[in-house]
């Protein structure tokens, strides 16, 4: 009878306490902030600089942050649908439209932190009037920067681009006036496009700013155009669209809007990542 008696009293006891702490799930929209976890996936420049430098921020608010550094632009959207990560900080909103429109990922995102501007570079070309026809143009693979880049070379007087084609979605078959007679390649991975800039030194080489800076270079000086400051292609904190209420990962977003995280970025980047401020989605 005593051991019966015990046994009644530890289940009363596990069913009190139950009750009375509710759920643990980390991803629940209503909980607090305090001693919380997230992981969140980025690029290891500047995107894990940038969360590395948002750190303490977030520790005062009780939040720990976990940085995934990765060297591509697939397994990060991989890893957070299928719940590796709790965000991820590394792309702009064409390409996680493009992922979501090819997978079928349920993903969301925050309002822009900041602008890369997408840069072309040479070793020997040093200026858009010493591009010689025939030039080659080396792109990324990644078919949400075909348009990005197709539009800075329009923008430059160098192609035209098919008027009823928009210009995020452009290919290089939109290309409807091509006076120099560039040949465009849109088949590297974007991780090895500093290396073609070093290995095909006559060609005009369209390089993310987070791989130009890894390498050593200085989009503003380095680049023989860039995009200005009026460029469409928001980085973005993406989430499951589940998340998107996540307390936590809203604070992490607050944080890198703050002035202190938009500082750091003007100055340690002097101009190669643009922070844009609180916008709305």
């Amino acid at each position: 009878m005593k051991k019966l008696l015990g046994t009644l009293l530890v289940l009363l006891f596990t069913i009190v306490l139950t009750a009375c702490g509710g759920s643990s799930d980390k991803n629940s929209a209503n909980e607090s902030t305090e001693d919380v976890e997230i992981t969140v996936g980025a690029s290891s420049t500047p995107h894990a600089e940038i969360l590395e430098e948002a750190k303490p921020l977030l520790e005062k608010e009780g939040i720990t942050l976990n940085i995934e550094e990765y060297q591509e632009y697939v397994l990060p959207n991989d890893d957070l649908a299928n719940g590796e990560l709790d965000a991820n900080y590394f792309q702009h909103i064409p390409y996680l439209e493009k992922t979501i429109a090819d997978t079928g990922y349920d993903l969301d995102y925050f309002d822009g932190i900041h602008v890369e501007p997408m840069g072309v570079y040479s070793k020997n070309i040093k200026s858009i009037e010493d591009i010689p026809d025939g030039a080659d143009v080396i792109m990324s693979r990644s078919v949400a920067d075909h348009g990005r880049v197709l539009a800075l070379f329009e923008a430059q007087g160098l192609i035209k681009l098919d008027e009823n084609v928009k210009k995020a979605e452009a290919t290089v078959d939109d290309i409807v006036d091509n006076p120099h007679h560039l040949t465009f390649s849109p088949d590297v991975d974007a991780a090895f496009l500093p290396e073609m800039y070093e290995t095909e030194a006559d060609a005009l080489v369209a390089i993310n700013t987070n791989y130009a800076i890894e390498s050593g270079l200085n989009p503003l000086e380095d680049a023989i155009f860039i995009e200005d400051e009026n460029s469409p292609y928001l980085n973005v904190v993406a989430v499951r669209a589940e998340d998107k209420d996540n307390e936590a990962i809203k604070k992490l977003v607050e944080v890198l809007h703050s002035e202190e995280i938009q500082n750091f970025m003007l100055e340690k980047y002097d101009g190669a990542v643009v922070p844009v401020g609180q916008n709305d989605k």
